[in-house]
């Protein structure tokens, strides 16, 4: 039998190597040896540490150690260049985006084979996935740039851009945060991950190619104190970070109080669902495509898998014979499915977290075979017998592994995949698509794929809910994360209010008697638990009325009304918007009542407060049914549908001015968008709040929805930013309150905005619109195929 008979008859791949010439040829043109790209040259190298390639073991070239001095003269490279930049048309800008694109396209082999030898991933998947993708994000965004003007009104770029990118996907993340910095008029100082900065300092030859202004972008390697640096620096004007969750709270901490602006796109337990009408054999090759794709070392990789019971038998059956046949081996061998992973330390700890699964009951299948005798290389894993609290279900593996569990209901099915801190990603499997889109706006995630899965483009935002952080990569949306409203740079201090003095008063006094307003907590009036009230005073002194002091209790209690109330946001928008129509009238039928109340506390006449309020519950109410997403098509047989939805349990503390308005102007945008609402009125002057509920019992706004928690602002800010429970905070406060709060919120990486004592005017019709609608909400992206 020939060789060609045999092979069929075998139907074993033989070895289809690509070649590392020109790959080791560039480095040989830089002696292997490489400095920083700052203000377009390159430094001379300092201290150094070796990238090595996880599939050998070899020394590829050695890679400064960026220090502060570095970080620093990026930084002020950076910041020379933008001004000149951001005065570029976008049309001169995107030029150089375009021509940035053709030059990759043009090396797209040698940034593929380059990306292979120093992350470890198969040869195909840089070639066929990462380097495409890589055009595609500069050729979108260069059309962005030339159209920011016309879709961005009054929108700036924040101006220099520190940003810190992984190790798992080395220039695709590179392209995802530069290509829409440059595009909005910002300048950057980007870090590569400190294993994988070589397609990173080949993009910087790139750059000088084509001819871009120095200083525009700074490529400065390094470790972790390089990464610090950048964050810490004060000329830096917004971070965007991926990577590990811990690491994100630890920059969330030390942003906190700075005005930087922050995205963070962290970790996934992406759940995978396949349901019992699936297309078994497609669901399996979409789950060798979630999870073993780069190894696993992928943050929405579908690592949980919850297979309907009625076939989970006949599914696990077939992924293991699926398993079988993936060849582990040299990521250059264009038939290799698994490649290395990228550093032994990676190895190590997943071997670690795999064993603590098995110590806590978990059994693991791995597929015959042997592994290269050198090299960073696991086996692809399957983990069984596992109950949500295992390690391997709860922890982000990162790593070729595997667990499963299975369900019986959809609803089952929807607690599972909801049960984890991360929001990153979902995949859907159904022939029933009625039941794929009825599940897929029930998960919390970010992304979610039907029948399908890893699929990205540049027109399509990405990016997380809950510990998988904030903001997105991609579309209208990541590009909106570069901009500000031009409006923010000329914010002032807010006046700080005067504290008064109390007269002297008899609290036996007929006129003070039953004067102690009850919070309101599930749509009921509740007494505080501290037994405790505060005086609340008019501006001369006078005891106009009291209120309870709320404590941790009174919120605790307030958070859980709310996410009782979480059904709110599926009620239709319309009625939504019906309601605060409602709330507006009964407002507006009392505006005299109001009125009064307000000039008793600040002495200042209420009328145009209350007229105002009554407006911007009109606005918002009008809002309800009209702020809501889009569909992309990007460039494969499916559309993404863009699902505008509302962030969950909002905390919001209300400014100490404005007593009906500052409350009004926040919750309503927050309402309006389906939140539910804990309220901390102004500690000063909180009895118009505790008056307005009373219209609310009158309005039909559903219990829990709004909750109102009186007491000192500062103090029940902190609880509700500590609270696991409370999904996003917005704080009015001073500068250190404000940092207080952006500290305490790391517990769940909760979204906030706080004022960081700021005259942000609420009474200002520039907050009519989409600038709290936004920061109210979160875009879920789901993708749709169609075609049969």
């Amino acid at each position: 039998m020939n060789k060609i008979a045999q092979i069929f008859q075998s139907l074993d791949y033989g070895p289809a190597p690509e070649g590392p010439e020109q790959a080791n040829a560039w480095l040989d043109s830089h002696s292997r040896k490489f400095g920083h790209f700052i203000d377009g040259v390159w430094t001379k190298p300092g201290k150094t540490f070796s990238s090595d390639n996880p599939a050998n073991g070899e020394s590829l070239a050695q890679i400064s150690d960026g220090t502060a001095e570095d970080v620093n003269a990026a930084v002020k490279a950076a910041r020379a260049a933008f001004k000149p930049w951001s005065a570029l048309s976008g049309y001169e800008r995107g030029k150089y985006l375009y021509a940035i694109a053709r030059a990759i396209q043009k090396h797209s082999r040698l940034f593929a084979v380059l990306e292979t030898m120093d992350n470890g991933k198969p040869i195909r998947e840089s070639r066929d996935v990462d380097i495409p993708l890589v055009a595609r994000h500069f050729y979108h965004h260069a059309g962005w740039a030339q159209h920011l003007a016309r879709e961005f009104p009054d929108a700036v770029p924040y101006g220099v851009c520190g940003q810190i990118i992984p190790w798992n996907f080395p220039l695709l993340m590179l392209a995802w945060k530069i290509a829409p910095a440059l595009a909005a008029g910002n300048t950057v100082v980007l870090k590569p991950a400190e294993f994988t900065s070589l397609t990173a300092l080949l993009f910087a030859e790139i750059c000088e190619r084509v001819g871009l202004p120095k200083g525009v972008v700074n490529i400065v390697t390094g470790e972790g104190d390089t990464g610090a640096a950048i964050v810490n620096h004060p000329d830096i004007d917004k971070i965007a970070f991926t990577g590990s969750t811990e690491v994100g709270k630890i920059i969330r901490a030390a942003t906190a109080g700075t005005g930087k602006g922050l995205s963070l796109e962290l970790g996934g337990k992406s759940p995978y669902l396949v349901f019992e009408d699936a297309d078994i054999d497609s669901a399996i090759e979409g789950l060798v495509d979630a999870i073993w794709f780069n190894q696993g070392q992928v943050c929405c990789a579908g690592s949980r898998l919850l297979v309907q019971e009625s076939i989970e038998e006949r599914f696990i059956t077939k992924l293991k014979t699926r398993m079988a046949s993936l060849r582990v081996g040299d990521p250059l061998d264009k038939s290799i499915d698994i490649g290395a992973l990228v550093a032994p330390v990676q190895v190590e700890r997943i071997r670690d977290l795999m064993k603590k699964g098995v110590a806590e009951g978990a059994e693991v299948y791995e597929p015959d075979g042997q592994l290269p005798a050198r090299g960073c290389f696991l086996k692809p894993a399957l983990v069984t017998k596992v109950s949500p609290a295992n390690t391997l279900v709860a922890e982000e593996v990162f790593g070729p592994v595997l667990v499963a569990m299975s369900f019986r209901t959809p609803e089952e099915a929807v607690a599972l995949a909801n049960n984890t801190k991360y929001g990153l990603a979902a995949t859907i499997w159904s022939e029933n698509i009625n039941l794929a889109l009825d599940i897929a706006p029930k998960i919390k995630a970010g992304v979610v794929w039907i029948n399908g899965t890893n699929n990205f483009d540049a027109a399509v935002g990405f990016g997380g809910y809950k510990e998988s952080g904030f903001g997105r990569e991609g579309g209208r949306d990541g590009m909106s994360s570069y901009l500000k409203p031009a409006w923010e740079k000329d914010l002032k201090p807010a006046p700080v209010a005067k504290a008064v003095a109390a007269k002297p008063a008899n609290p036996l006094d007929a006129s003070h008697l039953d004067q102690t307003a009850k919070m309101y907590i599930g749509g009921k009036q509740a007494r505080p638990d501290s037994g405790y009230s505060r005086p609340v005073l008019g501006p001369k002194g006078d005891l106009i009325g009291e209120v309870g002091d709320g404590n941790r209790k009174d919120i605790r209690n307030a958070v859980e009304a709310s996410r009782a109330a979480l059904g709110w946001s599926t009620t239709a928008a319309h009625s939504r918007a019906q309601i605060l129509y409602f709330l507006a009238e009964n407002l507006d039928y009392r505006r005299d009542e109001f009125a009064a109340r307000i000039k008793a506390q600040t002495g200042e006449d209420g009328a145009e407060e209350v007229a105002l309020s009554v407006e911007r519950l009109f606005a918002f109410a009008g809002w309800a049914d009209k702020y809501d997403g889009a569909v992309h098509n990007p460039p494969l047989r499916a559309v993404a549908a863009a699902m505008v939805e509302p962030l969950g349990v909002m905390g919001i503390v209300a400014p100490a001015a404005l007593p009906l308005l500052g409350s009004v102007a926040l919750i309503a945008p927050a309402l309006a968008m389906g939140n539910t609402v804990v309220l901390v009125p102004s500690s000063q002057s909180p009895l118009s709040m505790t008056d307005l509920y009373q219209v609310m019992e009158t309005s039909d706004v559903p219990s829990g929805v709004v909750n109102i928690v009186t007491g000192d602002s500062v103090a029940l800010a902190k609880t509700l930013a500590e609270h696991d429970g409370v999904d996003a905070l917005w704080f009015a406060g001073s500068a250190d309150a404000s940092t207080m709060v952006e500290k305490a919120s790391i517990t769940n990486l909760k979204q906030t905005w706080t004022s960081r004592g700021l005259n942000y005017d609420l009474s200002d019709r520039r907050f009519e619109g989409d600038y709290f609608l936004a920061k109210a909400t979160q875009v879920k992206n789901v993708w749709i195929p169609y075609g049969a």
